[in-house]
């Protein structure tokens, strides 16, 4: 395997870190969030003590002013043991940079140390019954009323949606301008109108509070806008390729445990008197499967790299996601079959892992809405 330069010593040392946290706090417990429909809340307050939550946070804002590879580790940790209910990224590397990058200083110093420290949970609000990749569609409207925003709609599919306190709103302040009519508003949980829906039940994920959110006539003061009125879209497409990057190194984090997975699995289990490794068709497979997820971890990589360097365009950004969940999924219908039946167990990582990647090829944009991005730029 081509070793990994990208991190670090103290990079790993975080990894360390966070590989024990999660170990402790979370492996044990994960199953019974799968019943609850939820993780437990107390673990984002532990997480932030932890220094999990929002490290690339500026230090006058309760962060560490840390690059985004300590966010990277918090990622592929959580992705490699298969702990899909904890929404820590979207939190950390989604939500707290709009408000980091368009909030005003009262609202940065408001909300951005109670995103550090995990006393509040944070969501983002785009997806609609009616509105999924295509944000122009947003139907929920903002209407200003003296100093005060007047939100009414409904969202859907809400990551952190049950347990959120602060919610990144995405609503239409001029509903005839298209794209240029929409922005960006902080709505917390509190706001009379505001209400959550029933947690939605998935397929896979299930640890992982989504749920509806309806705004009723919800009054919040004017500075809550994010940047200026209208700028929503520009800025919905500023940060898009830092989320699409996230999901890309889940996938490849999830691809790699199942490949881990697998190579002790088919070690152990015997079919026809041998270990089923011993068989040329499951070698070729493992193979086959090592050699994608090594593309896809150089891949990923290079990505990083031109992150870090503020160089990753949206047409990359794109080809990451799409190319990185398609694997992630490929990889994973392998692993299950290479089980053979307890790879449809449910207590076998593998299946959960199987459920838990196909939406990966969904929501960050729908995986042909990438090609469609990629397609335009050539």
């Amino acid at each position: 395997m081509i070793p990994r330069t990208i991190f670090s010593s103290e990079h790993e040392q975080f990894r360390e870190s966070v590989r024990k946290f999660l170990e402790q706090e979370a492996v044990p417990f994960h199953a019974q969030w799968e019943k609850d429909g939820h993780i437990d809340r107390a673990l984002w307050n532990k997480a932030g003590e932890a220094g999990m939550l929002c490290s690339h946070i500026p230090e006058e804002y309760g962060g560490m002013a840390a690059d985004f590879l300590f966010s990277t580790v918090v990622i592929e940790e959580v992705g490699r043991l298969g702990l899909t209910g904890i929404g820590f990224s979207l939190h950390s590397d989604i939500v707290a940079p709009y408000i980091l990058h368009y909030g005003s200083e009262a609202l940065k110093l408001k909300y951005l140390p109670k995103l550090v420290s995990g006393e509040m949970v944070t969501a983002i609000a785009m997806t609609e019954p009616g509105a999924g990749s295509d944000l122009q569609g947003v139907k929920t409207t903002a209407v200003l009323d003296g100093d005060e925003y007047v939100i009414n709609g409904s969202k859907t599919f809400i990551t952190n949606g049950f347990l959120a306190d602060l919610v990144v709103v995405v609503a239409k302040t001029d509903p005839k301008a298209g794209a240029k009519g929409t922005s960006l508003f902080l709505v917390e949980a509190n706001t009379p109108g505001f209400t959550k829906g029933k947690r939605l039940e998935k397929v896979g994920m299930k640890a992982q509070d989504t749920s509806e959110l309806f705004f009723q006539d919800v009054r919040i003061p004017k500075e809550n806008l994010l940047g200026q009125a209208g700028m929503g879209f520009a800025y919905l497409m500023q940060e898009l390729p830092q989320e699409r990057l996230t999901v890309g190194i889940g996938a490849l984090a999830s691809a790699e445990a199942a490949l881990r997975w697998t190579l002790d699995y088919t070690r152990e289990r015997k079919a026809f008197g041998k270990p089923v490794a011993d068989f040329q068709n499951t070698r070729f497979k493992l193979a086959e499967i090592a050699t994608e997820v090594q593309i896809g971890r150089v891949f990923v990589d290079k990505c990083l790299e031109l992150h870090l360097q503020g160089k990753l365009d949206v047409p990359t950004a794109a080809m990451l996601k799409y190319w990185g969940t398609d694997l992630q999924c490929k990889v994973l219908d392998e692993c299950v079959q290479l089980h053979g039946g307890y790879g449809y167990m449910w207590e076998y990582p593998v299946a959960r892992a199987w459920a838990d990647a196909r939406v990966q090829r969904i929501y960050g944009g729908a995986n042909e809405i990438m090609k469609e991005i990629i397609s335009r730029s050539l």
